[in-house]
């Protein structure tokens, strides 16, 4: 699990690192076990009038980030290498300009799942009415969905981890073994009989 301390840690690791002046505001970090990814705010374009038609503002904007994401690509791409080394993830990039915010490159991660058929039946449905092309669309479009609303439940799922985490840390030192550690042999029949089960 990823602790609020390590992230905290990693975003400043990042702000120290990153060149002054390559964003306009304090950077937004988040992280998770494959990537980690930097999004900060950069200035609009100065001769932007403010009674332009909305679809020549968002061509600015547009044009502004493709402009930082050129211009600043050796220099990112100098803070990623740093910090692959270090904290062994991916490092992706990302713009906001007036509102509008595009990132730049995703990690995009493999996630195996076994599914029952009322889950599978779910997903099914999702190609069948052509939302999705295949079941691993459709899991990602699902998983999409919770995340645009659920974000309240999410986060207060999130916080009660850590706080777990931390009430873990305050219990008494058990040289390493959990006191409910089965000996070897009670483990492997545990395991056999697992396996059974999922068959």
């Amino acid at each position: 699990m990823i602790t609020s301390q390590d992230t905290d840690e990693l975003r400043g690791w990042i702000t120290g690192r990153l060149p002054d002046g390559l964003y306009a505001a304090p950077v937004e970090v988040t992280v998770d076990r494959e990537e980690i990814r930097v999004v900060g705010t950069i200035p609009e374009p100065a001769g932007l009038a403010t009674d332009v038609t909305g679809a020549e503002r968002d061509a600015a904007l547009d044009g502004r980030i493709a402009e930082f994401r050129e211009r600043t690509r050796k220099e990112r791409m100098a803070v990623a290498r740093a910090a692959e080394r270090r904290y062994r993830r991916k490092v992706s990039w990302g713009a906001e300009c007036g509102g509008r915010r595009e990132v730049f490159t995703n990690v995009s991660a493999p996630v195996m799942t076994r599914l029952r058929q009322p889950q599978r039946r779910v997903l099914d449905t999702l190609i069948e009415a052509g939302v999705a092309r295949s079941r691993s669309e459709a899991l990602g479009w699902c998983v999409r969905l919770v995340e645009t609303h659920a974000d309240d439940w999410l986060r207060e799922l999130r916080d009660s981890l850590e706080h777990v985490r931390h009430v873990r840390e305050q219990g008494p030192d058990r040289d390493g073994e959990p006191a409910d550690a089965a000996p070897d042999g009670a483990r492997d029949t545990q395991d056999a009989q697992d396996g059974e089960d999922g068959a």
